[in-house]
């Protein structure tokens, strides 16, 4: 690995060896998603608490100081819509010089596996690995599933993450689900953990965070568990303390009481 990949991956994974991503490039299809309508304002007091910043180039130019020095993972995927006919759909949007140009740490593509749009996707990774692999920035390889949310099993995301790492990818975010283990013993690069199941408490989500850290995912990227929350504040520090201090559920529901 040379210097500029080193670097650029630790920037993103912690000296401890995890790391604690904020995702807000939920617009990119679904519009001004619920609390992330004014972008700005949902990110500038989460900011301090997150290790990267996943995020499309329009917002990060729109949204973020560029004074803020957190690394950012830049969403390069898109051009789909929640109304449109198919989410699998997508194409790279942003090139490799313009992730360059806005000090990408790393880059970020979704793969739709079982789709109808497999084969493009997974070659849109393979292409963006190639150039990502020329120029020293890592990429991440996102398991999408679209609208079809029965797909979040291990058998499934298992063969998603180690298609992701088989073409390349640096890290694969993919979903905590039961069984959780086999997905990250069958994926020979970091697994970073999206959201989970539905759940209705915030110790729900502790639980399932601490549990996919127990099986071995380096961190998450939690977007919505975070700050669809009320007190979105004392949820990212509760996470935080999972992911980087080992802590239980109940210490995180300690930590998110005290904070909110």
């Amino acid at each position: 690995m040379d210097w500029g990949m080193k670097n650029r991956m630790a920037q993103l994974v912690q000296a401890d060896g995890h790391c604690c991503f904020l995702p807000v490039d939920h617009g990119y299809f679904q519009g001004p998603t619920h609390k992330l309508e004014e972008p700005w304002k949902t990110i500038e007091p989460l900011l301090p608490y997150a290790d990267a910043l996943f995020i499309t180039r329009g917002v990060l130019r729109s949204s973020v100081a560029p004074e803020k020095t957190k690394p950012i993972i830049l969403r390069v995927s898109g051009g789909t819509s929640v109304v449109g006919k198919d989410l699998a759909h997508e194409g790279i949007t942003t090139s490799m010089e313009e992730a360059i140009r806005l000090n990408a740490a790393a880059v970020g593509i979704s793969i739709f596996v079982g789709t109808d749009y497999e084969h493009e996707s997974l070659l849109n990774l393979a292409k963006l690995v190639d150039e990502g692999e020329k120029y020293g920035l890592p990429v991440m390889a996102v398991t999408a599933v679209g609208k079809e949310l029965e797909k979040r099993d291990a058998r499934y995301l298992a063969l998603c993450c180690r298609i992701a790492a088989e073409l390349g990818a640096r890290l694969v975010k993919t979903y905590y689900c039961e069984e959780f283990e086999k997905v990250v013993r069958g994926c020979p690069v970091p697994v970073v953990m999206a959201g989970g199941p539905q759940v209705d408490t915030e110790l729900e989500v502790f639980q399932f965070v601490y549990d996919g850290m127990q099986k071995g995912a380096i961190g998450v990227n939690l977007g919505r568990n975070i700050w669809q929350n009320d007190f979105p504040v004392a949820m990212i520090k509760a996470i935080r303390a999972i992911v980087h201090e080992n802590a239980s559920p109940k210490e995180a529901q300690e930590i998110f009481e005290s904070n909110k």
